[in-house]
């Protein structure tokens, strides 16, 4: 298959959460957060929550549009099925509590099929765990930034989708 667009971001998963979503749809979804919460992944169809397991250290989130269906990725902690809706075509990759991180322009807008996989969750939490103990007693904005700098292994959230139709028609809320 052919990969159609990508884009790679660094995002901060503030509460844990990092989102992707189309422009048009960022109402906070707290069933999809939960769903997120136990699952990694969540999501309502327009909202995709990504849940890390720390707070601080920015992560890597990596969209691919393919032109057709791409096999489970492999090498990985783990994967999902996920679908997602862009009426817009353009997506935001979002710091749940700092705002959008980037956004992206699909090839066009419509219903996405995919899967999200993510590497190195755990990794990055334990090191995040070793890097607040070694703060100690000096708290400075450059020794915390050199500890979340050093991050031997990032944590990075990649989605692979393809396009299966056209959004569904949006209801007239004149009428």
């Amino acid at each position: 298959m052919t990969l159609l667009t990508q884009s790679t971001t660094l995002a901060r998963p503030s509460h844990r959460l990092v989102e992707v979503y189309d422009s048009d749809a960022n109402l906070t979804d707290s069933t999809a957060i939960a769903a997120a919460e136990r699952n990694v992944v969540g999501g309502n169809g327009y909202h995709l929550y990504l849940f890390s397991l720390q707070s601080d250290l920015e992560v890597e989130v990596a969209v691919r549009v393919w032109d057709g269906p791409q096999p489970p990725p492999g090498e990985v902690e783990g994967f999902t099925a996920v679908s997602l809706e862009s009426e817009t075509g353009i997506l935001v990759i979002g710091q749940f509590a700092f705002g959008p991180a980037a956004e992206m322009t699909l090839p066009r807008p419509g219903v996405y099929e995919g899967h999200v996989s993510w590497a190195g969750r755990v990794t990055a939490a334990e090191y995040y765990e070793h890097a607040l103990r070694q703060i100690e007693d000096d708290w400075s904005t450059a020794r915390i930034r050199q500890l979340w700098a050093d991050n031997p292994q990032p944590e990075r959230y990649t989605l692979d989708l393809w396009h299966v139709r056209e959004p569904e028609p949006a209801d007239d809320e004149d009428d």
